[in-house]
């Protein structure tokens, strides 16, 4: 398919780019991190690529290294206990993520796609499975992560993953490209630590299917 080969070069121009432009920015980043608190620089955590084939996925270190393992943010009870200062910035800001550029670069993942999942998270894998969603290359940001991202019930996270598979594209991948930007100024949907109510999953479910 034409697409994938054009959104693959696209991957490698716009990683490498991004390495060799932002790298004084992560230099600051980096010295800040380890001024901050004691660990290494990245964090490696083992998700799902395509296929289902397992990865290590790359991030600046944003919670102390007695932070449990394996254990996505939100469901911890309290997780501002092993966030650190820089961390808490950066998470908020998406800053973190940066490093996965190097995970674009080398194919593990791309710009954009279904954000990839943990290795332990088979809810969400098995209802990825329903939409083909475990199929291709997951991303940086995707259809899900500029609709709701930690906010959405897996099921509803799910299908907006196969809404982008049916529709993936050119036009697609701009909307999210872009649409990322604005989803990060305004920190939508980013939830830290175990939620008292769970959202309703019939009025999301109306909300996003109607889009």
């Amino acid at each position: 398919m034409l697409f994938n080969i054009v959104k693959r070069i696209m991957d490698i121009v716009l990683s490498a780019l991004g390495i060799i432009i932002l790298s004084p920015f992560y230099l600051l980043l980096i010295i800040a991190i380890k001024i901050d608190s004691r660990g290494p620089i990245l964090f490696k955590q083992k998700r799902v690529g395509k296929n289902k084939k397992h990865f290590n996925i790359l991030k600046f270190r944003t919670m102390r290294i007695d932070t449990p393992k394996d254990t996505p943010t939100h469901l911890l009870k309290n997780p501002d206990q092993y966030i650190t200062k820089v961390g808490k910035f950066m998470r908020k800001t998406s800053l973190d993520e940066l490093p996965q550029i190097w995970n674009i670069l080398t194919g593990d993942m791309s710009v954009i796609g279904p954000r990839p999942a943990l290795w332990n998270q088979y809810d969400l894998i098995e209802e990825r499975d329903k939409y083909n969603a475990n199929d291709v290359r997951p991303g940086l940001t995707g259809w899900a992560q500029i609709n709701g991202r930690d906010e959405l019930p897996i099921d509803i996270k799910a299908k907006l993953d196969g809404e982008y598979i049916k529709k993936m594209g050119i036009i697609m991948d701009i909307k999210c490209f872009f649409g990322t930007f604005i989803s990060v100024a305004k920190s939508d949907g980013v939830v830290e630590g175990h939620r008292e109510k769970e959202v309703d999953k019939k009025e999301v479910d109306k909300e996003y299917i109607s889009k």
